[in-house]
């Protein structure tokens, strides 16, 4: 088992899911409050990662994260080390490929609630950034739980895009899923096997523990 590979994918999900939360939730309140031009394409912007193969997602976000482009200039610069084949990359690109296992649960919650409770709301001098974070994400945290569990565990198991950005460099972007390939590839099928099973307990062990949790919220009610 390769212990550092696992911690090293538990700390990057950590790290995406936390950059994730305020982008996301900005997000979440114009797609499902907002009237303005260009929301279609807001939509399938954040929808993309949904269905690009994980290779073209990863080409375009090494292009993105790139040395020639304006924010890996501009990391590079301030830090002096690249974003591309860094842990610092993995975590830019898993915010953007995980993004719309954040959302879609968000906006779909959001668009079930009773929108006279936020006319009320917004009645009680809360404006509209008030009514949001007061009233309209209390009322919808069985979508916010489930989107940041979706997202964290995706996070975790995350293969295609993490190997082209960050490559597999031991301690460094050697994520748990890349660990599993490498076995694979070296026929070490017994190794393969605990990495794999030990991936699929700790997602099994995340979705029921959301489970139960909404269970325990409906019974309070």
């Amino acid at each position: 088992m390769d212990w550092e590979a696992l911690r090293l994918s538990l700390k990057l999900a950590c790290a995406s899911t936390l950059l994730l939360l305020p982008i996301g939730l900005a997000l979440a309140y114009l797609l499902a409050f907002g009237r303005f031009r260009g929301k279609a394409l807001l939509e399938a912007l954040t929808t993309l990662p949904l269905i690009l193969p994980p290779t073209v997602l990863g080409f375009y976000l090494i292009v993105a994260l790139g040395p020639r482009s304006p924010l890996g200039h501009a990391w590079e610069s301030l830090t002096g080390s690249p974003l591309v084949f860094s842990f610092s990359g993995l975590i830019f690109a898993q915010v953007f490929t995980n993004l719309p296992f954040f959302l879609q649960p968000l906006v779909s919650s959001l668009g079930g609630v009773d929108r006279r409770l936020l006319e009320v709301a917004s009645t009680l001098n809360s404006g509209r950034l008030g009514t949001y974070i007061r009233v309209a994400l209390p009322l919808g945290w069985r979508g916010l739980l489930s989107g940041t569990i979706l997202a964290f565990a995706h996070a975790i198991g995350e293969f295609g895009v993490v190997l082209m950005v960050g490559g597999n460099l031991p301690g460094r972007t050697r994520t748990a899923s890349i660990a599993l390939f490498d076995q694979v590839q070296s026929f070490d099928m017994a190794g393969a096997n605990r990495t794999a099973l030990l991936l699929l307990g700790l997602a099994f062990a995340v979705l029921t523990g959301t489970a139960l949790l909404r269970g325990k919220e409906r019974s309070w009610r």
